[in-house]
């Protein structure tokens, strides 16, 4: 079985990597306290960039969210007290629980290639995790998603990487910051993923809150930086360049369309079989005008059929949800 990505510590610096270390090695001990030796500070910002770092790199560890510390005037060392969401026992418990629910999910695609590998998880996040909106603590570890079914978008991410990890696909867990000017109250958590050599931006809880039980959306499936950061903030923590587009989902499944025609046949398709279509437009800025021909080609397509297209738009992704329907939408 493939190691976890330790992609974070492999950024810090020597001294940062010494008190992850020995954080990891407590908190899989579950310890009730233990030393951290040669801390350089005692600043608790400082200590919590590296707790909630490694938290990333091991969302295994889904049992600690949070911890206090002691030191001592002239010693270079401190003692962390961390915080546990369960008791020892129940922890115990949960991690056999989990190990098994993992090696059950994993299992039908270990054979994948990575691609398939990678759509197979986002695929079981958006069609199994509901978004909880009480924001529940086990919400944003993987308990929540892979245990209750339930998660935000920091446990989501996090399952999503426990699962790539285990089918051998590289990934880890991007962070960007809040914006309260833009009225984004939260920090947003999703992953980057590495297909070959080039890395991608998978999103699966924008997908899950576009898609449905019955569709699954593909909107966030292998982006590049330039299309992904329309509607994402800024990085807290630097993860790879992501500049090939080539592996985006719609551009895979040839549902990526430059011209109008090819729109207007692939409706023609979708009406006869009865079925809602889902493309990318990538033939030059949706503006309004050329959403304004969009929506009267499908409207054409469905009127041959006595129907009507009912539309929705992912503005920023230039992604269209189509539906052909007896109603007026």
């Amino acid at each position: 079985m493939k190691q976890t990505e330790e992609y974070y510590y492999g950024r810090m610096p020597k001294d940062k990597q010494n008190v992850y270390r020995a954080m990891l090695h407590g908190l899989m001990e579950l310890s009730d306290e233990f030393l951290i030796p040669q801390v350089p500070t005692t600043d608790g910002n400082w200590l919590y960039d590296v707790f909630f770092q490694l938290r990333l790199d091991h969302p295994e560890i889904f049992w600690a969210v949070g911890f206090k510390y002691r030191y001592y005037k002239d010693s270079p060392n401190l003692i962390l007290i961390p915080e546990y969401i369960f008791d020892k026992n129940k922890i115990r418990e949960h991690q056999k629980a989990m190990g098994a629910r993992v090696d059950k999910l994993v299992r039908p695609a270990m054979k994948f290639s990575e691609w398939d590998k990678e759509k197979y998880v986002h695929d079981f996040i958006c069609e199994n995790i509901r978004y909880d909106k009480l924001k529940k603590p086990y919400s944003h570890e993987i308990l929540g998603p892979l245990g209750q079914g339930v998660g935000v978008c920091e446990g989501i991410a996090k399952a999503v990487k426990c699962l790539c990890d285990r089918l051998g696909v590289w990934c880890i867990v991007a962070l960007a910051e809040n914006n309260p000017d833009k009225g984004i109250k939260y920090r947003h958590a999703w992953n980057v993923v590495r297909l070959g050599d080039a890395y991608y931006h998978l999103d699966a809880t924008f997908d899950n809150s576009l898609g449905s039980a019955e569709l699954v959306r593909y909107d966030y499936f292998n982006l590049d930086d330039r299309r992904l950061f329309r509607d994402h903030e800024a990085l807290v923590y630097p993860v790879p360049a992501c500049a090939d587009g080539g592996r985006f989902y719609y551009r895979e499944a040839k549902l990526s369309f430059t011209r109008p025609e090819e729109v207007a046949g692939r409706a023609a398709q979708a009406v006869r079989k009865g079925k809602p279509l889902v493309f990318h437009w990538r033939g030059g800025p949706l503006t309004g005008e050329v959403l304004g021909e969009l929506a009267a080609l499908l409207e054409e397509a469905a009127a041959r059929k006595g129907r009507h297209a009912a539309i929705r738009l992912n503005r920023p992704q230039a992604v269209l949800e189509v539906h052909f329907q007896e109603a007026p939408p």
